[in-house]
């Protein structure tokens, strides 16, 4: 007679884990209680995404500024001396030199003949009114040359002056005694004259006009000066000596310069 058999239930639970390996409440092998799982969120890296945030703010905020800068300075270029409201223009031949005394029909003069040596123009900036006749040979060799009254310009605006001259080859700076405006702006055959330092048609004329090509009568001439820079003629040592006539004939052949 055949054995009763086990039914499959009791089996499935008799005594015993079951086969998932977990019973009631949880219970792992042997009876323990499985830790609950734990369950981490990826963090996120805020820090370096903020960081380069500000570093992104940073580059447009500069890229933009310099875009502004640029944009003002190309507002303020000129193409020809025609722009400048207010320069004048004469018609003069270089080429004669004369160590003499000279009246010259503008104050201050923008060419005509001059003395042989030249005033240094590298940029340089004199505290004295050097002769005129000095300067106006540097005109000759492309220079710009400003000027400003000292009983009208104060020491302040004198120091702006000098920014657009300290060091930039071709222009010189000086005093000039009872001239009729504040500040005069003058290369060879062109002249502006201004009331004030801070008035943007200075730069723009320095930046046009020195060394412009085709506007003065010795191209290529230097501006160097050792001898004028070490010991500046004065215009004052001219005082009570005979002028020579500003209107001798020019002649319009380069004449070399003495050393």
């Amino acid at each position: 007679m055949a054995k009763d058999r086990t039914p499959e239930k009791s089996r499935a639970t008799g005594g015993g884990a079951s086969r998932s390996g977990a019973g009631a409440g949880g219970r792992g092998k042997g009876g323990r209680t499985r830790p609950p799982t734990q369950v981490v969120a990826p963090q996120r890296p805020w820090g370096l995404i903020a960081g380069a945030i500000v570093i992104a703010l940073f580059a447009v905020g500069v890229l933009g500024y310099a875009v502004v800068k640029v944009r003002q300075a190309n507002a303020d270029k000129i193409e020809s001396f025609d722009e400048i409201s207010g320069g004048e223009v004469y018609e003069y031949e270089g080429g004669q030199h004369d160590d003499n005394p000279i009246s010259y029909d503008q104050s201050p003069p923008v060419g005509g003949p001059h003395a042989n040596l030249w005033a240094d123009c590298t940029g340089t900036v004199y505290d004295v009114d050097i002769r005129h006749e000095n300067a106006v040979h540097s005109l000759e060799h492309g220079a710009v040359w400003i000027t400003y009254d000292p009983d009208e310009v104060s020491d302040a605006d004198v120091a702006k002056l000098a920014k657009l001259v300290d060091g930039v080859s071709g222009r010189m700076l000086s005093p000039y005694e009872g001239q009729d405006s504040p500040i005069s702006v003058q290369s060879w055959g062109h002249q502006l004259k201004v009331e004030s330092a801070g008035d943007k048609r200075i730069k723009q004329f320095a930046d046009l006009m020195t060394f412009k090509s085709d506007s003065f009568p010795e191209p290529g001439a230097t501006c160097e000066s050792p001898q004028f820079l070490a010991d500046p003629l004065l215009e004052s040592a001219d005082a009570g000596a005979t002028p020579a006539e500003s209107s001798a004939p020019e002649s319009s052949a380069p004449v070399t310069p003495a050393p």
